[in-house]
Order: structure tokens, then C-alpha cells, then sequence
């Protein structure tokens, strides 16, 4: 310090590095100062600048209530609308609803849990139930049901507790409780002989959903079809997104987050106890801030810049658990939240449980995606491109190669009813080493043609491969898919 240079109006010599010079050149253009103090048009662009950032930092890092909350109302849309009501998908999930990611190899069996107007909630699943999950308002895992969970596929009661709750709880109830009031349950169920129905069944027949209050006078279930249905769980991804995240904060418990994410919220006028009513000012900004946090998702999936998501060291296909983690935690939590990975999955999927994340060998799911061919090109529905899958794929219970359309990432909507392929419902043709080759196109090829997956020219797509059931194969990556090649334009 001794041999900094005196500036004029000081007595001693003073860091340069700790004034502010009159203009300062950045990002938003010219500053302006006086003596350290902003001029009346910097200040403002800086605070236009200011709630810019926090309102893309809104969106990016409140996609999980957004997306969970898109469900609610999508499941109300047809009807599902208290807890004795479950959306099924008794002949499976098509391309028609719109669902992140949604798969149609299995049948969904879902609603949502109201603890605030119920109470305590049982939850009763039969014997035989495939992987189940409740999350909260904010897509946080509270428990698992059917395989992965305590009953370990054998049925039983579960008794789900709001935030808060002080009562008595009864024996005889797997128990969990809630961060929020409003909770999804979705269940899933295998084909048997390659068809939905003896799943479809189990649920209609075993699922049971009522308040504790009601255990001696239950509602009588509702299942209600998602077949020739047309809804949207899909959050929005322009400005209105921030009008259908503020309801959440309304409506759920002040400590379903921490402080720090409350007054990020506020900062943009999303109050737990005032009306979100931006100005116009703020109208402008959440516009472009929606656009920018939109942008900066897809480039996250689409565009990865970590070696992490990587799952093979040869080939593209990537992780959905960037990290290893079903609560997002880098490094088991030195490394604080994974924040980017954490919307990297929540843009693109749901359900969030540690049967997803971690090593289960022979029950729970494993995932992985690919969105570009050997070439590192992205997939492009005018062209033709095989996925060779070498024999003996890792499955306890079955695999299934899916199509998503990047823009919905839901199914791709095509001529076929399933833009899918599994190894349990469909007359596969293997070659004669035992491996598969998964063919994509928009034209049904003269050979294979039971191994085809239909693509729309025009449109890009990816590929979700899914292992119910992950064996030590692919753990241990004894096992790997080949890339997606492209053979022909």
C-alpha cells in the first residue's frame, strides 16, 4: 500500500483497486459515476439488471415446483382432483398428452394428496405394485412404494403426514412425512405378456386413497383414463411461468424452503402473504428473463458442458443424475447443491427418487439419453439411423427404447401410437450374435421393420433408453449400447 500513488483529495496513498472510476465499461454498456456514487440512469439500468438476474434465477432454479405444479393442474384438467381420484393409463401413455418424458411401457397409476384439507393420507398398494413414489410440492422425494420401497413389492398401507403434524400416528403404516401440503403419487406397473390389462387390474382393484379421518367411511375410488385424453403437465416457458409458480408459494407451508429461496422469490414480487402483481416494468423483464432462463435450460441439456453427464468414455449417450445424486448434492455435498444439474433433469423429466439415482441392482430404474449420432451430430427426424444393442441387456424386468420431441420433450408425435420399442410387448428381431438393432426413420424400412421407431422429417428427436430392474452389467459397464448411427439421409 505504501507504494500507492496519493489520488487527489486523499492524504495517503490509497489500493486502485478498491475506487470506482468515474465510467466503467460492461456487459450493459457505459456506467457513470460520481465520486463513487452511480448517476440516477446507471442506477436504474442496474437494477433493471438486478431483478433480471433474479428472475432467471428464478426460473432456473424453481423448474421442480413449476414442473410438479404443471402436473397438478394437468391431473385437475381431467378430473383428478382429490385424493380418491388417479389419473391410469390402462392402455398405456401415447404421444397425445403432453408429459416430460413420459413412457409408454409401463402403466402410470397417479394423483395427487391434499395434507392441508385431508390430513394424514393412507395410501394402500397391492402386492405386485412395480416402482411407486411420492414427491412434494417442490419434486423432493418423501417415499417410495412397490419394489424399491419398504413393502419391497409385497402391498402395503402407507400413512403420508402433512408439515408440521403433531398427532398420534397408528402402527401398522410404512410412514412419511411432507414438506408440503400438496403431494404426487405415481405408481407404475409391468406389462404382463406384453400387455397393460393384469397391471391396469392391480390398480383398479388394490390402490386405496383416503384421508386417516375417513379410514372407517373411505371415498370410493375413481380411476380415470388418460386414454382419448388431451392435457398438458408441462410448465410453461415464457413469461407466464412465473404466474403459474407463485400460487405454490401461496398455497404451501412458509418452511417448504429456506429463507434464501423465499426472498429470491420476493425479489421479483413472489410473497407468501401479497398478490403477485408485477408492473409494467416488471412485465418487460420477466419476459426476457423467461426467454433467457428458457434458453439457458435447453442449453444445459442439449448443449452439456460437463464430463460429468457423460455415462461411457467412447460413446454419447449421458446421465439423467448428473452426479450420482437424487438431491442434487456435488461431491456429497462439499461441493453444495448441483444447481444446474438439478434443472437439467427437472426440465426434461419427473419423479424424482434415490431408486433412480442409485446402484439397486435388481430393482429400481436406470436411464440414459442420447440426443446426437456417433458423428456428434444432432438427431434429425429426415434421416435414418440404427442403435445396435449387444445381447443380454442388464434387465431384471425389461428394457425399452423411447422417441421424445425436444421441444415438448414429451413423446414424439407420430404415425405410430407408440413411439417405442420394449423387449416384453414387442416382437423383436434379433440378429445372430443375440444383439438387437433399433431402427429410426420416417419411412417403415422393407427388413426389420418390427424393429422401427418412426421419426417426423423437419423435426429433431432423442432417445431415453430405460433398464426396470438395472443388473451388474450395467453398473459395471460390462454391458453398453452402442451409439446411434446415422445410415442414410
Amino acid at each position: 500500500m505504501a507504494t500507492d500513488e496519493i489520488p487527489t483529495g486523499y492524504n495517503t496513498p490509497v489500493p486502485s483497486k478498491i475506487l470506482t472510476p468515474d465510467r466503467v465499461s460492461s456487459r450493459l454498456g457505459p456506467l457513470d459515476f460520481t465520486d463513487g456514487v452511480p448517476s440516477a440512469q446507471t442506477a436504474q439500468k442496474l437494477f433493471d439488471n438486478l431483478d433480471h438476474l433474479r428472475a432467471v434465477e428464478v426460473f432456473l432454479n424453481c423448474v421442480p415446483a413449476a414442473s410438479i405444479e404443471a402436473l397438478r393442474l394437468g391431473f385437475a384438467d381431467v378430473g383428478v382432483d382429490a385424493c380418491h381420484k388417479m389419473l391410469i393409463m390402462d392402455t398405456l401413455l401415447n404421444s397425445e398428452p403432453l408429459f416430460l418424458t413420459g413412457n409408454a411401457d409401463t402403466v402410470y397409476c397417479g394423483g395427487f394428496l391434499d395434507l392441508e384439507k385431508d390430513g394424514p393420507t393412507v395410501v394402500e398398494i397391492p402386492p405386485g405394485c412395480g416402482p411407486g413414489t411420492v414427491n412434494d410440492a417442490w419434486f423432493r422425494f418423501v417415499i417410495d412404494m412397490g419394489g424399491p420401497g419398504p413393502d419391497r413389492g409385497q402391498g402395503g398401507k402407507y400413512l403420508i403426514l402433512p408439515p408440521g403434524y403433531e398427532g398420534d400416528v397408528p402402527d401398522g403404516y410404512f410412514v412419511a412425512r411432507s414438506r408440503s401440503f400438496s403431494n404426487w403419487i405415481i405408481l407404475r406397473g409391468f406389462l404382463v405378456d406384453g400387455k397393460p390389462d393384469a397391471s391396469a387390474t392391480m390398480f383398479k382393484e388394490g390402490v386405496k386413497i383416503y384421508p386417516l379421518s375417513h379410514a372407517d367411511h373411505q371415498p370410493p375410488m375413481e380411476f380415470h383414463t388418460a386414454e382419448g385424453r388431451l392435457f398438458n403437465t408441462v410448465h410453461a416457458n415464457d413469461a407466464s411461468y412465473y404466474e403459474e409458480l407463485a400460487p405454490v408459494i401461496h398455497r404451501e407451508p412458509i418452511d417448504m424452503i429456506d429463507p434464501e429461496t423465499r426472498g429470491l422469490l420476493a425479489a421479483i414480487g413472489i410473497h407468501k402473504d401479497r398478490p403477485f402483481e408485477p408492473d409494467e416494468r416488471m412485465k418487460a423483464i420477466l419476459v426476457d428473463a423467461a426467454a433467457v432462463a428458457n434458453a439457458t435450460a435447453r442449453a444445459l441439456y442439449f448443449r452439456w458442458r460437463t464430463g460429468e453427464a457423460r455415462i461411457y468414455d467412447d460413446r454419447s449417450w449421458h446421465t439423467y443424475f448428473i452426479g450420482g445424486d437424487y438431491q442434487w448434492l456435488r461431491d456429497e455435498g462439499r461441493g453444495g447443491r448441483y444447481m444446474d444439474a438439478r434443472t437439467f433433469f427437472f426440465y426434461m423429466a419427473t419423479v424424482n427418487t434415490p431408486a433412480m439415482a442409485l446402484k439397486i441392482v435388481g430393482a429400481g430404474s436406470q436411464y440414459a439419453g442420447a440426443d446426437v449420432d456417433a458423428a456428434g451430430d444432432f438427431l434429425e427426424g429426415s434421416g435414418r439411423y440404427r442403435l445396435n444393442l449387444p445381447a443380454g441387456v442388464p434387465a431384471k424386468n425389461f428394457w425399452s427404447i423411447c422417441v421424445y420431441d425436444p421441444q415438448t420433450r414429451s413423446e414424439l408425435q407420430t404415425g405410430q401410437r407408440f413411439p417405442s420399442l420394449n423387449n416384453t410387448r414387442d416382437p423383436l428381431q434379433a440378429n445372430g450374435d443375440g444383439s438387437i438393432d433399433i431402427l429410426f426413420g420416417p419411412d417403415e424400412p422393407t427388413e426389420l421393420s418390427t424393429n422401427w421407431i418412426q421419426t417426423v422429417p423437419g423435426k429433431g428427436w432423442f432417445v431415453v433408453l430405460r433398464l426396470y430392474g438395472p443388473l451388474d452389467g450395467w453398473f459395471d459397464q460390462t454391458w453398453r449400447p452402442g451409439d446411434v448411427e446415422c445410415i442414410g439421409g
